[in-house]
């Protein structure tokens, strides 16, 4: 899944960038066979292109292994695009709850935290 940490399985994790050491991350959570993988800002200080191979990963993951993934993201666009159901969290309080269609297309959450950036 992650061929780049091949060409780095002399080096140590520490020394990894950013996206190396999120991969390596999600590979170890996936070594037990898990049905549901809970990642936490997975998109945290990644470069744009490894972002996409990551969020790539997790709907292949949901999609083509059927596992479930609980994702924690302050990226609400790309979240919500890839959520089922998702749950929109205000200073530690559910601010809005629906499927991830309805929260990206619902007017009170795209002013205030899509702003105009989403397109349908």
């Amino acid at each position: 899944m992650f061929p780049i940490l091949k060409e780095r399985i002399n080096q140590q994790a520490g020394t990894l960038s950013g996206g190396e050491q999120q991969m390596l991350a999600m590979g170890r959570g996936m070594m037990a066979g898990p049905k549901i993988l809970l990642l936490d800002e997975p998109s945290l200080g990644l470069a744009p292109l490894v972002f996409a191979q990551v969020f790539e990963l997790v709907r292949k993951l949901n999609e083509e292994r059927q596992m479930t993934i609980i994702l924690v993201e302050q990226n609400a666009s790309i979240a919500l695009k890839m959520a089922h159901y998702a749950y929109v969290l205000e200073n530690g309080l559910t601010a809005f709850e629906g499927t991830g269609d309805e929260l990206i297309r619902d007017p009170r959450v795209k002013a205030a935290y899509l702003g105009a950036a989403v397109k349908e």
